[in-house]
């Protein structure tokens, strides 16, 4: 399976007063690496949702608080798809400062009807390109 990168530098908007990253906003990055990747397969959401009819949505998240990262650190975020559902996606993350790992997580995503917010399917478009990726 092939692992998604996506560089992130830690601002001092993201920390508490101690310098370290507040804790939700590990969550943040997870989430762009996840938007960086599906654009990388060639699907921005707005226009999954306004021509496709669907929108992804986290449904559960586990999340390994191992070290912290700081002011200035210069990470990088992994994604990995673990599991692909008929309707959902699990992803694999970790968030790391050069070879030390930060933190790791697990992601379900699911796929939604964008104005019932009812699951659906992946779209074929979408999962023959997941395929294509991995």
């Amino acid at each position: 399976m092939s692992i998604f990168e996506w560089p992130v530098k830690v601002y001092y908007e993201d920390t508490d007063a101690g310098g370290v990253v507040y804790y939700a906003n590990y969550l943040r990055y997870l989430e762009r690496a996840r938007t960086e990747w599906l654009r990388q397969l060639g699907f921005e959401q707005d226009r999954l949702m306004r021509d496709v009819g669907i929108v992804f949505a986290v449904r559960h998240v586990e999340i390994d608080y191992r070290s912290p990262a700081r002011l200035d650190d210069a990470l990088v975020v992994e994604a990995q798809i673990a599991e692909l559902g008929k309707a959902s996606l699990l992803f694999r993350q970790r968030l790391l400062r050069d070879d030390a790992v930060l933190s790791t997580a697990t992601v379900k995503v699911v796929c939604l009807n964008h104005k019932t917010f009812r699951p659906v399917a992946i779209p074929t478009t979408v999962r023959d390109r997941i395929h294509a990726y991995q």
